[in-house]
């Protein structure tokens, strides 16, 4: 009868493995699970002396896809995980992903500011159309969702008739089915051949149409956009940060705002997965340019200091898109995200945040973005497991300096807790010295 009661089932409970807490860490070989065939990532699990195993086996370190997670995490599954494993992706992770919603969470973030009259939440008047933006928090083009936002979308773009729009499916990647407008006729014309793109009780696809960047910094009179990498470990409390070796992606066609260059994507789509496709592509640098190089460049073209200016604005822009979701993000303990942040430099230098990817490509175009790839997975690992290698949730998450590598801290809110609470302590004690 025992025997009976262990028998494997087929629900999800037991389609992935568990292991059984143990307190001796001596001992426990960790077991890992991928749904990538991704050389940078068995490599660096099998260099850590990990073994692999399948899905419904025994696992503490599963890199699964987003759908695995949706499926682990499903109320329906029943499945529980163990103080002794942990995953790669948060429940929800297209609260930050999916663009209509972080869209979403931004104009909510920005509207609880204003409403508690934080000063994160001022207004300045625009000269484009008389209108106001947000001093502070005016890091995402202006952009609606479509169907639902569609009148109002008329009317912005009544306002200033000459602008140019992009379209972008909210749940596709990699630059698939994204197209410019400049004519509202276009957008029927394409509403009508699209048959149900405003019928969302026919199709549930839903589009978000964003002022386009016609202003983009070139370099080489080309566009590029950045790819940076930040991982989280929690989301409450807020735990981020920023990998320094991003890189930049650049365009295989000069940049022409011509109305007969509006469909060439090689001229206004940065994805390499577009771009390879072009006859100028080339495949020993990829159209790619490290951080570092962008960073040189600017400070000799531009100067120090409105470099250093760029990139805190894009380290702000970061942090507040994560403060953005962090309500509504189910933290679990067992997750952890590295998120692939695309953002374009417009010509006055200043930063726009296009889209957020919760599986950044891990496919290696390059000799140095192998490299560049695999620093960053050792480096993940590093910070999210505790110092002896074995995953725990009980591990308070805060690596120590060394097990950073390459990523910098981009904010940590229970330390800054802490922090402020020494501080306030401090301060009393001072204060009663001198009564």
């Amino acid at each position: 009868m025992a025997h009976d009661s262990k028998r494997v089932t087929t629900n999800l409970a037991t389609m992935y493995g568990r292991i059984a807490p143990s307190g001796n860490h001596e001992k426990i070989k960790i077991y890992f699970c991928t749904d990538l065939d991704k050389s940078v990532l068995i490599n660096n699990f099998e260099k850590r002396g990990w073994v692999q195993v399948a899905a419904d086996d025994d696992w503490n370190f599963y890199w699964a896809g987003t759908q695995t997670c949706r499926n682990i995490f499903s109320v329906d599954s029943g499945y529980r995980m163990h103080d002794n494993q942990i995953i790669n992706h948060f429940p929800n992770h297209y609260e930050l992903s999916r663009k209509d919603l972080l869209v979403k969470n931004i104009k909510r973030y920005r509207k609880d500011l204003e409403r508690d009259g934080s000063p994160l939440a001022e207004k300045t008047e625009t000269n484009q159309t008389g209108g106001t933006k947000y001093l502070y928090l005016d890091f995402i083009p202006v952009t609606f969702v479509l169907p639902a936002d569609y009148n109002m979308f008329v009317e912005e773009y009544r306002k200033n008739p000459s602008s140019t729009w992009i379209m972008k499916p909210c749940g596709k990647s990699q630059g698939a089915g994204i197209f410019l407008i400049n004519k509202l006729s276009k957008l029927k014309k394409w509403s009508r051949e699209a048959k149900t793109a405003f019928h969302p009780q026919i199709g549930k696809e839903s589009y978000v149409i964003s002022r386009y960047i016609d202003n983009p910094l070139l370099i080489g009179g080309k566009k590029f956009d950045l790819r940076l990498y930040v991982l989280v470990t929690s989301f409450r409390p807020l735990k981020a940060y920023q990998f320094k070796l991003g890189f930049c992606r650049f365009c295989t066609v000069k940049y022409d705002t011509s109305v007969t260059e509006l469909d060439n994507m090689y001229v206004h789509l940065t994805n390499v997965s577009v771009q390879k496709h072009g006859g100028e592509y080339n495949n020993l640098h990829g159209g790619k340019w490290s951080v570092q190089n962008l960073r040189l460049y600017l400070e000799g073209t531009r100067g120090k200091e409105v470099t250093d200016k760029l990139f805190g604005s894009i380290t702000w822009l970061i942090v507040h898109s994560l403060r953005a979701v962090s309500p509504v993000m189910a933290s679990d303990r067992h997750c952890f995200e590295c998120y692939g942040y695309d953002i374009i430099i417009d010509n006055t230098l200043k930063p726009w945040l296009v889209e957020v990817n919760a599986s950044p490509s891990l496919t290696s175009t390059t000799v140095n973005d192998r490299i560049l790839k695999y620093k960053l997975i050792d480096n993940i690992l590093s910070v999210v497991l505790p110092p002896d290698g074995v995953p725990d949730v009980r591990w308070n998450k805060i690596p120590n300096q060394e097990a950073l590598g390459n990523f910098e801290l981009l904010l940590d809110e229970e330390i800054a807790a802490q922090d402020e609470n020494s501080s306030i302590v401090s301060k009393k004690h001072n204060g009663n010295r001198w009564k």
